[in-house]
Parts: structure tokens; sequence; C-alpha cells
């Protein structure tokens, strides 16, 4: 007997998978460990030693705890004996759950805790007295089941909380496999239901049996290629796993988890339904038990959403949308007999009629519970009749760290959202519909913005929207992204600017829809897509914007009172002044070359990230520049000591390349994640501005990357005028307005691309080539 577990072999042989290498990895360590008891001397009669938890389930994945229990007998002493066990266990390395008790002890502890309840639950016998573990088994499962009712509101309880904290398997692009909602925990908690007299629907057992399979799968190549206990699928590891298990590639595998994850959290889900159900209290169960008419033909019963005895599906083509904004009002599921009826569902004509759009739309005006509804219809195959082009987009990953849903469900959480902001627009109808549809051409060739405008020209119609409503919805599509794209990475005090997105829009009822939607889609996007910073600037955009639509003039929107009196006062005292207030820095110095570049430098040695800038010359050789900023830790900007540093910083006695260059080996290096900035790119655009070359360049974020880029204008005579800095994630995308020496844009091609070509090396020491 070894006292080595050599697992080398097993995690070597990569065709061994799944479930399969769960029982094989399991195998191998009760071997190990009959023969630690064995080495330890342990009796045959009196006391055992049994897996419980996954173990117990023989469920082992690469790094997967241990959990045993020492069982033995009131006169039997095994004190010894368990250290004799346990220290070569923690002298392996691995993670150990242990405990020592007697078969009584562990079911009165079994009796008042959920999780010796259900560890108990899947006892398995490895050495010592078998008798003792099948006394543990059955006193276990009796004590379950006689205090099912507790411990089914206890998990319940835990399952929605432990939802809360991880996050949907099915949806969220970094899925947890094991706590998140469609995942391992959710089939546990299924099995534990049933062994406490809960059933499973007919069909349901097979489907979750495959879908788990594939968890699991993933679950066991994650540990085994990372070598961590990490459950949670990161996207630099998602193509690694697919590789392992044979998929196309790291899309393929993520539309498959989420298939499977949704399957397992549909079925969860109806469970936990009838165990709540059957949890309330009698006068409540006959309150609910009361047909109450929510629609024709629909009712509400038993707090689940039912069709009518008399309803006929296959002679009423509404019926799908009914019954949809029925439990969508009501925030009540679908029961699970009447989505079997609804199978049978007429068609909706086409183009639809009034009534089919009205409900349509009404059932995405319902907010929130409408996601819900939309995911069940889809999981029994009654969406795609209604919107076909979903197919596509179903269950397909955004593999980048800027988006946290899948496409679909994506589009379902921006119509909620967009559903608390109908008082916006006129047409709360074309906000919703026009939010669910603007990533629809996702999934397809060619740019998805262009594939989806020719997709909602199909849609549209069908759907009823005349040609106006139709070209409405084409526009949501086509701008999308305007107003965040241009709020975050351009000048809004920039005349062009104003113009451009003024003439693109077309009018005030188009603005108003995509001042929604903006919001909307970027709540729907991740955390970093929206914040305070950005609905400001969306928002001052808009309402220039709107100024230009209704009439005004584009000098007066964009007159933005820079420099304000204030810092008149401060040019004219003709001396260095630097003010620091809150999350705005003011520089007042003589004007010099180099002097954005510096002040950049030393905000980046002091933590600090330049969100947008904006620079003034008077003329007579002072310069004003204005910078906000945000900390990189989030922590408060201690003002005094950056000013100091600045005062080195623009007197020459700061060694910025040196110190940036020290920092940048020592700065927290972000994860390289898929489908952001791999490499830099310079985009240069001399038709939006009247007065300035912009330069887009887009990069990894680094230390210390916006004192090189802006340093790389100033070695080329280049002035900027404003700049707009944002961060997606990994990448940084900013926006410099840029004049030459002489004050004047940059047109001579040559000149722009030795610009690019410099930036380019700045970033990270490429050139155009």
């Amino acid at each position: 007997m070894t006292t080595q577990l050599d697992r080398r072999a097993l995690l070597d042989n990569v065709s061994v998978r799944g479930f399969v290498f769960c029982r094989a990895l399991a195998a191998l360590v009760d071997e190990w460990i009959i023969g630690l008891w064995d080495a330890a001397g342990g009796p045959s009669r009196g006391a055992a030693l049994v897996a419980v938890g996954g173990y117990g389930r023989a469920e082992l994945s690469p790094g997967s705890d241990i959990d045993l229990y020492l069982i033995h007998d009131p006169d039997v002493d095994v004190s010894g004996l368990a250290e004799r066990i346990w220290y070569p266990i923690w002298d392996q390395g691995i993670k150990l759950g242990h405990a020592v008790r007697t078969v009584k002890e562990t079911i009165a502890l079994a009796s008042d805790d959920l999780d010796t309840a259900t560890a108990v639950l899947s006892v398995r016998h490895l050495a010592g007295d078998e008798s003792l573990a099948q006394q543990l088994s059955e006193k276990g499962l009796a004590a379950w089941q006689k205090r099912s009712k507790r411990w089914l509101a206890e998990l319940d309880e835990r399952i929605i909380e432990r939802h809360e904290q991880a996050g949907e398997v099915a949806f969220l692009l970094e899925p947890d496999l094991k706590d998140g909602r469609g995942g391992m925990r959710d089939v546990h908690g299924i099995r534990w239901a049933e062994l406490a007299g809960v059933p499973l629907l007919p069909g349901d057992d097979d489907a979750i049996a495959d879908a788990y399979e594939l968890v699991l799968s993933a679950r066991v190549e994650l540990h085994r290629r990372t070598g961590r206990h990490s459950d949670i699928l990161l996207l630099e590891e998602q193509d690694a796993v697919a590789e392992a298990l044979g998929f196309l590639d790291a899309d393929a595998l993520m539309a498959e988890l989420s298939a499977a994850a949704r399957t397992i959290a549909w079925v969860s889900d109806e469970l936990w339904a009838r165990v709540e159900l059957a949890l309330e209290p009698p006068s409540r169960l006959r309150r609910l038990a009361r047909n109450k008419e929510l629609a024709p033909g629909v009712l509400l019963e038993d707090g689940a959403v039912t069709l009518a005895p008399g309803a006929d599906p296959s002679t009423d083509p509404y019926l799908v949308l009914r019954v949809a904004v029925a439990a969508a009002r009501a925030d009540a599921r679908i029961d699970r007999a009447t989505l079997g009826r609804l199978t049978d569902a007429a068609p909706i004509p086409q183009p639809w009629p009034d009534e089919a759009r009205r409900l349509f739309v009404e059932l995405f005006l319902a907010g929130r519970p409408a996601v819900e509804v939309v995911e069940t219809l889809d999981q029994k195959g009654l969406w795609e009749p209604i919107l076909p082009e979903w197919a596509v987009i179903r269950c397909r990953p955004q593999r980048n760290a800027y988006h946290r849903f899948t496409v679909d469900r994506h589009l379902c959480e921006a119509a909620a959202n967009a559903a608390a902001l109908v008082d916006r627009v006129d047409r709360p109808d074309l906000l919703v519909v026009g939010t669910l549809l603007h990533d629809i051409g996702k999934g397809r060739p060619g740019d998805h913005t262009d594939v989806g405008i020719e997709l909602v020209a199909e849609i549209a119609p069908r759907m009823g929207f005349d040609a106006d409503d139709t070209i409405a919805l084409q526009q949501m599509v086509r701008h999308h992204l305007l107003l965040p794209d241009v709020a975050t990475r351009r000048d809004l005090s920039d005349d062009g600017t104003i113009a451009h997105v003024a003439e693109s829009v077309g009018d005030l009822r188009c603005l108003r829809l995509l001042d929604a939607l903006t919001e909307a889609d970027s709540l729907a996007t991740g955390p970093a897509a929206w914040g305070t910073w950005k609905e400001e600037l969306v928002g001052v955009l808009v309402d220039r914007v709107s100024h230009v639509l209704a009439g005004g003039s584009v000098a007066d929107a964009t007159d933005t009172g820079f420099p304000t009196p204030y810092q008149r006062e401060l040019l004219a005292q003709r001396r260095r002044i630097l003010e620091g207030v809150e999350d705005q820095l003011i520089v007042v110095s003589p004007d010099r070359p180099g002097l954005f570049a510096r002040v950049a430098g030393v905000l980046s040695l002091n933590g600090l990230a330049v969100l947008e800038a904006a620079a003034y010359s008077d003329g007579t050789g002072m310069a004003l520049e204005q910078f906000r900023v945000k900390s990189n830790f989030g922590d408060e900007i201690h003002w005094d000591r950056v000013i100091r540093e600045l005062e080195k910083g623009l007197d020459g006695r700061l060694a910025l390349e040196a110190r940036l260059a020290e920092r940048r080996r020592t700065y927290f290096r972000p994860r390289r994640l898929p489908g952001l900035v791999k490499h830099p790119e310079v985009i240069i655009d001399n038709a939006l501005s009247r007065e300035a070359t912009v330069f887009e360049v887009r990069a990894p974020d680094s230390m210390g990357v916006l004192w090189r880029i802006t340093r790389a204008f100033h070695d080329l005579d280049l002035d900027i005028t404003s700049a707009k800095i944002q961060t997606l994630g990994p990448a940084a995308v900013d926006s410099f307005y840029v004049r030459d020496a002489s004050g004047a844009k940059i047109t001579d091609q040559a000149y722009l691309e030795e610009i690019k070509r410099a930036l380019l090396f700045a970033i990270d020491g490429s050139d155009v080539g």
C-alpha cells in the first residue's frame, strides 16, 4: 500500500471524460483511502469509513473536495485511527471534509442541520463495518423524509439565495457551473426533493440527466486544465475546454452549455414552484385554488396560468400571446399542461392583425416578468413560431468581457428595461419592439447592424407595422450604438459632432427612442456599460441634438462656456495654477510642448484614469487644460499629493518614463480576454470635426498607455484640443481631437500615416505593417 495518491495517468488520459472520469477518479481515491484504513489498523466491526456528498455519489472532478465520515459504535475509540487516516490526505494537499461521530450523533445533527441532512443522503461505504454504513443511510433517509417540509422550505430559500449570488449558467458569459442557476447544485436539489416525495414530471428525468452530463463534463475539463478548484468557466478557459470536449469552438460549447442549463433550470423551477405551493398554508391554498379569469380562455389557478377547459388553441391564433401577457402581468408561471396544449396553437395570420401586435407589445410592456415568460415559451418551442429569427441567436454567447448575457437573453433584458422608460417616448410600442430587435442580426454573416436592418425590413411588416414604423424600427437598429459611441468618444462641444448626430437621427421622435434604447441596452449589457459618467454624457448629447432638431443653431448647442469666466481669471494671472476638486483637475500653465502628456503621465503614476479632457490656448502663451478623472482603485482622490507630483513633473524633476516603466512591471495585468482589442488600432476621421482631425485609438489597457499616446502626438508637434477616454473591460478606446503646429486639421495623407505609425509604436512597439 502507498500513502501517495497518484492521479497523473488518469488526468493525462484525455479520452476519459465526464461521468466516466468522475467514477474512475472516485475508484482510484477509494482504493487509496481503503489502503489508508488498512494501514491505520481500521477494524472490521464497530467502525466504518463512509464517503458522503459528491464523493459519496462518486462524482469526483479533479478539484473536488473529499468528504468522509468516520462512524463508530459508542464504545469504540477511533480518535487515533482518525488521525492516521486524515493526515496522509492532508499531506497530499487534498481539501478534506471530515467528521467522527456515532450513527446516533450524525442523525441528531442531520435532524437540525441541512448540510448534514443532505450529506447523509449519499452515504457510500468504503471500509470497516458495512452495517454501520447501512444504518446511517437508512436512518438518514428516514430523518430526511420525516422533516421533509422543513428541509424543503429551507432548501428552497437557499436555492433562491444561491441563484442571486451566482447568476445563471445559461446566460452568463462566465458561468458558475456548480452554483449557478441551471448548474450542478440545482440537479442535486432536484434529487433531494425527489427523496422527500416530490416527483419529477414525465420526461424531465431523462432531460436533466443529459444536461447534467454536459455541465459535469465541462467542470471536469475546467479542473483538469487549470489545476485549480474553480467552478467558474472563465472566458480564457473556454477554448481549451471546448477542444477537450470535442466542440468546434468555444461558441459551440457555450451554446450547448446554455441549452443544457436552461433545461436544468426549467425543470428545477417547475419542481420548486410545486414545492412552494405545497408548503402554503391551507387558507392560502383555498384562495389560490379559485379560478380567476385573466383573459378570454385564460385562467389563474393554483398560482399558475392555465387554459380554460373550453379554450381551443387550434382555432385561436392569439391564445399563446394572451397566455404570455396574462402570465407576465400576473408574474405567474404557465402551467405545464397548458404549455403542452399550446403546442397545437394555430399560427398567427400574416401580416399580423392589430390584436396580435397589441398582445406582443403588451407582453414586453409588462417589464421584468416578460423575460421569464419568453424563456418558458422558448423552452417549449412556442416562441420561435412567433419570431422565427430567434433561432439563430438562441443561446448564442457574446464572448467578451463587456457583455454579461447571451444574445437572446440580452435582448429580453433590454426590452424589459425599456418598459420602464416608456414615459420618455410617444410610441412605447416602437420602443420595446425596437429594443428587442436591436441585435437581431447577430450570429449571421456580415455586420450585425447591417444584417439587423435587413431582417427588420421583413419582421416589421410581418408584425403589421406600416412603412413609416418599419423605417423607424430600422433606424433604431441602424443607430443603436450612435449615442453611446459619440457621447463617450467624441467632443460634444464640437459643431461637427452635434451636426453629424442630428443629421443621422433625423427627427426628435427617433432621438427619444434612441435615448431610451441606449439606456435599456447599456443596463442589459453589463456593469461597465452604464454609469453616472456615461449617463451624463449621453444626456448632454441628447439635449444638444434636441436643440438642433427643434430648429436651434448648432453653434448655440455647442457653446459650453469653456473656458468659464473663473477659468479665464486664472489664465489672466499668467502663472502656473493647479487645482483639484472632486473628480476635476484644472491646469493653468505657460503653454509648452508636451504639457498634456506630462499631466497624463503623472495622473497615471498616481493611479488616476482620465475620462475626458479639454485644452485651450489663449494665444498669448498661456494654456488651460481640464481633466475629469477617476481613481483606478475606487478610493478618494488625494489631490494634495497628486498636485505635488504634478509640480515635479511639469518642472522636469520627475523621471516619468522610468517611473511608469517600474510601475508597469508591478502593475496588475488584466486578464487577456477574447472579443476585445487584441492588437492596437488607429482610426482617423477628418470629416466629423470642422476644426480638428479625430484619432480614435483602440488598444489593450495598460499602465501609462495614455501618456505614451499623448507623448507620441507631442513628438510630432501636434496639439491635442480635447480627448475622450473609455475603458471597456481590459481595453481602452481613446479619442483625440488634434491640430497641427499651425492650428489646422491634418490633411496630408503621408503625415497622417506617419502619425498612425507613431501611435502604434508608442502603444506596443508595432507599426502599420
